[in-house]
């Protein structure tokens, strides 16, 4: 490493050749080698999404060696251990009782413990509540690393044919379409490529509310990924819309990849009141045109105005 000294090089290569412990953040190994116990610590180990080839060694060592493996779903993960020929103790940690467990995992890591934090599939931490976890053990001073790997939001967007210099990750939206419009409208002018989680059985409403205030932007809809039937749709949000309106909602996690503003062409007259006649179904004047300006990049007075018109013309 650029800037070592050679006492450094000396001690650590000592180090690793003496003892059969690794530290988080080594450089050396940083998170294990074959056949050694990871030393005391939080790992963040991504898994697999679909594929179990995709483990990586570093994955391997840290689950088969770790005291404890925390997870957001004992049986799910139990079955990905049994499929990689592992055994280890597991704790449940996960949105619901992170309250309770959190405490108690710190307790374990203070007590010297190497735990492994893993989520359902994927990365960890990407819309679970392990950044708890990690903030704990920063403040607290225990060693803290990461194991990376799979991820269903980058994989995605590497599928997805959209810009990927700049993208945000938004993860769920809400159930109810007036909050899902609401969020969406804050993220419409958001210079960056959006991506989401979002369930099969809601994507026909989330992408009929994407297109109602995102525009005609182009996108994907990526499901199944790195799986036998892994299947990426791209094209405008409103094509997709219709697609799964008629088509119904697909099988397998699906992930929603939509290019930034400016990708599409500047909505036209006929499209604006398209958008407004559509957002004034379920919102106020107000709501409605500050959704409609948000998503065409025009002005909010001049939106405001022609909600005006097309709301009296609904009287």
């Amino acid at each position: 490493m650029a800037g070592r000294t050679g006492d450094e090089n000396e001690r650590r290569d000592g180090a690793s050749a003496s003892s059969d412990t690794t530290v988080p953040g080594e450089a050396q190994s940083n998170g294990g080698t074959a056949g050694s116990k990871p030393a005391a610590g939080l790992y963040l180990v991504a898994t697999p999404i679909g594929n179990i080839r995709d483990i990586t060694l570093r994955a391997l060592d840290v689950l088969a060696g770790a005291d404890l493996v925390a997870c957001e779903d004992t049986r799910v993960t139990a079955k990905l251990l049994g499929l990689l020929g592992l055994k280890a103790p597991l704790f449940a940690y996960h949105d619901h009782n992170a309250d309770r467990a959190g405490p108690a995992l710190l307790e374990k890591l203070r007590a010297g413990l190497a735990v492994a934090l893993v989520s359902d599939a994927g990365t960890p931490l990407v819309s679970d509540p392990g950044f708890r976890l990690v903030r704990a053990c920063v403040e607290e001073g225990i060693p803290v690393t990461s194991l990376p790997g799979p991820s269903a939001p980058l994989t995605a967007l590497q599928l997805s044919g959209l810009p990927s210099d700049r993208f945000l990750f938004a993860g769920f939206l809400p159930n109810k379409s007036s909050a899902r419009r609401t969020v969406l409208a804050e993220l419409a002018g958001v210079p960056a490529t959006l991506i989401f989680f979002e369930s099969p059985h809601r994507l026909a409403e989330s992408l009929e509310d994407m297109a109602a205030v995102l525009g005609g932007r182009d996108a994907a809809v990526a499901r199944e990924l790195t799986k036998l039937f892994e299947e990426v749709r791209r094209a405008p949000l409103p094509t997709l819309a219709a697609h799964y309106a008629e088509a119904g909602g697909p099988k397998g996690e699906v992930v929603v990849v939509v290019g930034p503003p400016g990708e599409a062409e500047a909505a036209s007259a006929e499209d604006v009141d398209a958008l407004l006649r559509d957002a004034l179904a379920d919102a106020s004047v107000r709501d409605a045109a500050a959704t409609v300006a948000a998503a065409t990049g025009r002005p909010r007075r001049e939106i405001y105005a022609r909600a005006l018109e097309l709301a009296k013309e609904r009287k």
